[in-house]
């Protein structure tokens, strides 16, 4: 089959296409299908008009049009339009039922109904976007919330097949009509292990050699910054020797926030910085944790969500303590294969966190056991196979 990906941005900062498109593209290439990725690269405009290749997977950025927003929101999703159906595929799949693609996407679906011979629309969705959802999480004007709200409503609802990344996006996406015969349950999944350079990491950020490091790489908004807070200052009275390495950014100045707290609480001295890192780089900062930790709310947002981050940890062979919310559930076997806590119990997860970091030995055992897990369960090779498998069904 030929196929055509609908991306949601560009492919570079943020991590939908390489996490979950690039992955499936690659995998369904092997099982002998072309996959070309139509992206609107707002996120990257320098490579705007370019075509790549990424992991063999041939990834077409559209032109933009207007910087304002709404001017932009025709052109670039006819744009789309045109460039999936120059690739004469014999089927559409929009990942995310929202933006510039969502639009492509509706404007492909009602030319359908409309009686023109158009390949068919799948949608993919790895996010909860509407009420309670993302819409709740992104500064976004009452206006783009109401068509957000509808996108998704009306793309899910005349889609040949949904795709969702976590069983509480399954169970909304039946709630919502979608009847199960056009739903597949498909999470984030995992390739083969990339080893990391954890020694040059620790020395670039200043690191000794023989401290444990706990690490947390992340976006932030996952969790209370109070929670963050006290986990390091509870698990720094306890282990004094222990260093802090965080990887990842927020949007509302959490880090300044962190090293406030870090000076309050006294381990300004054992926290690193790392920032955002790029994707190349980020097995070489998993390679310094000792132990990761994974707090996450309870919030439906949290809830629905496939954290592509918890996927790489895991696959690092890091022994992981996280709360049980959402996917994470599915993710770990509680107790075997890393350490599942609940979310409104800080303490237990520093206690949790605090006892792997003096044991070396059940830090060792965990982490191959929790690799072990990922990869038994969710493969992306496993993941393309029941992809193709709904395609052809559907």
């Amino acid at each position: 089959m030929k196929i055509v990906f609908l991306a949601p941005f560009g492919i570079r900062p943020k991590g939908t296409v390489l996490a979950r498109m690039i992955p499936l593209a690659a995998e369904l290439k092997r099982l002998g299908h072309e996959v070309v990725i139509v992206a609107p690269p707002y996120t990257n405009p320098e490579d705007a008009g370019k075509t790549e290749t990424v992991r063999g997977v041939r990834l077409v950025n559209v032109s933009l049009g207007p910087k304002y927003k709404v001017l932009a929101v025709l052109p670039v999703a006819w744009s789309m339009f045109r460039a999936a159906l120059a690739e004469k595929p014999d089927l559409i799949h929009l990942f995310k039922p929202k933006g510039y693609g969502g639009v492509a996407a509706m404007l492909q679906l009602g030319l359908r109904y409309a009686g023109l011979r158009l390949p068919p629309v799948f949608v993919d969705t790895d996010d909860w976007e509407g009420d309670g959802g993302m819409n709740e999480l992104h500064p976004y004007s009452p206006a783009e919330k109401r068509f957000y709200r509808f996108q998704e409503k009306w793309l899910l609802g005349r889609a040949r097949g949904v795709s969702v990344a976590s069983r509480a996006l399954e169970d909304l996406v039946l709630a919502a009509g979608v009847p199960v015969a056009r739903l597949l349950y498909l999470p984030n999944g995992a390739g083969a292990p990339v080893a990391g350079d954890g020694g040059a990491v620790r020395s670039r950020l200043g690191i000794a050699p023989d401290a444990p490091v706990v690490l947390l790489y992340t976006r932030f908004f996952e969790f209370s910054q109070e929670k963050l807070h006290f986990l390091f200052a509870a698990i720094h009275r306890q282990v004094p020797q222990v260093r802090f390495l965080v990887v990842g950014k927020g949007s509302r100045g959490e880090e300044a926030q962190l090293q406030a707290a870090a000076r309050e609480c006294g381990f300004e001295g054992a926290l690193a910085m790392a920032g955002w890192a790029d994707a190349a780089e980020i097995p070489d900062y998993l390679a310094v944790g000792d132990v990761a930790i994974y707090p996450f709310a309870d919030t439906l947002v949290n809830r629905t969500k496939c954290p592509a981050k918890l996927t790489e940890i895991l696959l690092a062979g890091k022994p992981v303590v996280a709360d049980e919310v959402g996917q994470l559930g599915e993710y770990i076997d509680g107790g075997r294969s890393g350490i599942l806590c609940d979310p409104d119990d800080w303490q237990q997860m520093a206690a949790a966190t605090v006892e792997l970091l003096r044991s070396q030995a059940q830090r060792l055992e965990l982490g191959a056991a929790g690799q072990r897990y990922l990869l038994e369960n969710f493969g992306w090779s496993d993941a393309a196979v029941r992809l193709e498998e709904f395609y052809l069904k559907a």
